[in-house]
């Protein structure tokens, strides 16, 4: 398996340590997320993952899974957990308040991101905890709502 991120607006391989993470998610508000890179987006990856290393980066057989973070210094954090390859191609979203899907905050990448997607900063690191002990299996410790059973609208177009 290949583990690599993007977080704190840094590409690496593998995954940042736990003790680097948490600050991000449970630091006192202001302090936490990335307000000194001043960017609002990380993620998690993990390719090859159920027996499908051996296949090349490009083979559809090679099964990948991310983990998408979009932070935002009052809603807390939006995660999407996306397995594609081998088969699937499954898209699933933190479900905060479903009644707010209509309303929408723009990222710093000028993305609009539905306010009843966002988690507390506290449920969203533990998610990202387990998805990191488990090797990117999706987290059992926060809801999730799959992509087909969203409304359409939910992501609208910039």
């Amino acid at each position: 398996m290949r583990k690599h991120s993007y977080f704190a607006s840094r590409f690496r391989e593998g995954w940042p340590g736990l003790a680097e993470m948490e600050p991000y998610f449970l630091a006192p508000s202001g302090k936490r997320w990335f307000f000194e890179t001043r960017n609002d987006s990380a993620g998690l990856t993990v390719e090859g993952v159920d027996g499908t290393g051996h296949f090349e980066p490009t083979d559809r057989r090679r099964i990948a899974i991310h983990l998408d973070m979009w932070g935002h210094p009052e809603l807390g954090v939006q995660l999407t957990y996306r397995k594609k390859g081998g088969g699937h191609d499954e898209t699933f979203y933190s479900t905060g308040d479903l009644s707010r899907l209509d309303e929408h905050v723009r990222s710093l990448h000028d993305t609009l991101l539905p306010v009843g997607l966002f988690i507390s900063y506290e449920d969203a690191w533990k998610a990202v905890k387990e998805f990191i002990a488990t090797n990117g299996e999706r987290p059992k410790s926060i809801a999730w709502v799959e992509e087909e059973a969203l409304p359409a609208g939910t992501f609208p177009a910039p």
